[in-house]
């Protein structure tokens, strides 16, 4: 019997299997943002130890950066406190640091990939649950708590039960106006929240196979959504390309060896999964959120259900929608383009498509924010901040901003947000916000008419 991706890669990393307990797994790369860290720092300090393999660990402040005046000093105290502290904790145990406002900064899980520190083959970890972005370029990546970045700094190794696996087919190509968001909030609609708990998840087919790496990015990212361990696309000529002459990829003979390498890194044909599923992209339209978690989703122009879980009536008096109701020609007041979710630059180029030429609806607020500083120079490099600027967007600095109200972005209580983030729970964007979960078509589509629209009418 073959092996599946995730064997191959697991395997390789295990140290040791502990009798009647976890694995010992190593791991390649830890990446550290301000939220999560200051606890496992100061463990360190406790215990009077250095970290194991400082070459390894990268840290950057994205959650709690403002996304203007970043050359001006933090003014909230307690995101100031947190970003001034990872940069003091970088320094003292000789860490590499993307600090905020220089050229490498941004959203860790952008930045990651797009640097080449992000890997086929890796295993990589962040104490922040979206880590599993990173698996679109064939790692393995998870995400782990306060106690784990502490392991790992001091040991470059984490304990953990080995996942079961899963495979997710999507056969045909993607229809019209549909990305890879949407097939990601399809999924979540099938699976529910937790369908996936317990996996780790591998996407093929041939909608995956299609899809550029921004788009597996997003895909991998929302896998935590699912309940999912994490989740992954095995490396391609797509990978490869992606990859090539990034900072940190290697270069030269090592480039040539490592794809070689890299082109072993797939399920054999005789592997078994512990569950396979089959979807066809045909059945998959636009989408957009209507409750309070990412699973409550619909084909945009269709109505809300009539019924649904437990927390359905909850979660509808929460957004202020009713059974049965149709969300397109829905008056909004936000719209996010952003996060690790979809802050990339083919996110931008998809958001510009469709507003070029028209005019962003003046009661709406728009807050369009790069995934990184290279997302934001290469907007201004192929001149989408003119599209965007002519059509009455303003283009913030790179950061988490709206994902989620730990900095100055937040949406005010009871008005309605359409979001390129990754998730909509009651106050996720500030306290009484409500989110509507969709694609950068959709989010440009409502940010220039004012209300929910099918981007279709506009692709």
């Amino acid at each position: 019997m073959g092996f599946t991706l995730f064997d191959k890669i697991w395997d390789k990393h295990v140290v040791q299997i502990l009798k009647d307990g976890p694995t010992q797994l190593y791991i390649d790369r830890l990446y550290c943002h301000e939220v999560t860290s200051p606890q496992a720092f100061a463990g360190l300090r406790e215990r009077g130890l250095k970290c194991f393999r400082p070459g390894q660990i990268f840290c950057m402040p994205d959650h709690n950066t403002p996304t203007h005046d970043q050359d001006k000093p933090i003014v909230d105290p307690v995101s100031k406190r947190q970003v001034d502290t990872l940069e003091k904790n970088a320094k003292e145990f000789g860490l590499t640091h993307f600090a905020m406002n220089t050229p490498d900064n941004g959203i860790i899980h952008v930045v990651g990939p797009e640097k080449g520190l992000s890997l086929p083959g890796m295993t990589i970890v962040c104490g922040d649950s979206h880590t599993s972005t990173h698996g679109a370029v064939g790692a393995v990546a998870f995400g782990i708590g306060t106690s784990e970045v502490e392991m790992v700094m001091a040991s470059q190794c984490i304990l953990q039960q080995k996942p079961k696996s899963m495979r997710i087919n999507i056969k045909g190509s993607l229809g019209k106006g549909v990305t890879a968001k949407d097939v990601a909030l399809y999924l979540m609609s099938r699976l529910t929240t937790s369908g996936a708990t317990g996996y780790f998840v591998e996407y093929a087919g041939q909608a995956v196979e299609e899809m550029s790496m921004e788009g597996r990015l997003t895909l991998c990212n929302l896998s935590i959504e699912m309940g999912a361990r994490g989740g992954f696309v095995a490396p391609d000529e797509t990978t490869f390309a992606y990859l090539k002459d990034r900072e940190y990829s290697p270069k030269g003979e090592a480039w040539d060896k490592a794809v070689a390498y890299w082109k072993t890194l797939k399920t054999d044909e005789d592997a078994t999964f512990d569950k396979e599923l089959t979807f066809d992209a045909a059945d998959i339209a636009p989408r957009i959120t209507y409750g309070t978690n990412p699973g409550m989703g619909i084909v945009i122009n269709e109505p809300i259900p009539s019924h649904g879980d437990a927390n359905f009536d909850k979660a509808l008096s929460y957004m202020d929608f009713k059974p049965n109701e149709l969300l397109t020609g829905k008056k909004i007041d936000y719209v996010f383009l952003g996060a690790c979710t979809n802050g990339r630059i083919e996110d931008f180029r998809a958001f510009a498509s469709i507003v070029k030429g028209r005019k962003k609806a003046p009661e709406v607020v728009a807050w369009l924010v790069p995934g990184s500083w290279m997302v934001y120079r290469q907007i201004h490099e192929e001149g989408l901040d003119e599209v965007l600027t002519e059509a009455g967007f303003e283009i913030r600095q790179p950061g988490c901003s709206a994902c989620l109200a730990m900095n100055d972005d937040k949406v005010p209580a009871g008005k309605y947000c359409v979001s390129t983030s990754n998730r909509n729970f009651e106050g996720r964007q500030g306290p009484g916000s409500r989110t509507l979960l969709c694609s950068p078509l959709t989010a440009a589509a409502a940010a220039v008419t004012g209300v929910i629209t099918d981007p279709r009418e506009f692709v």
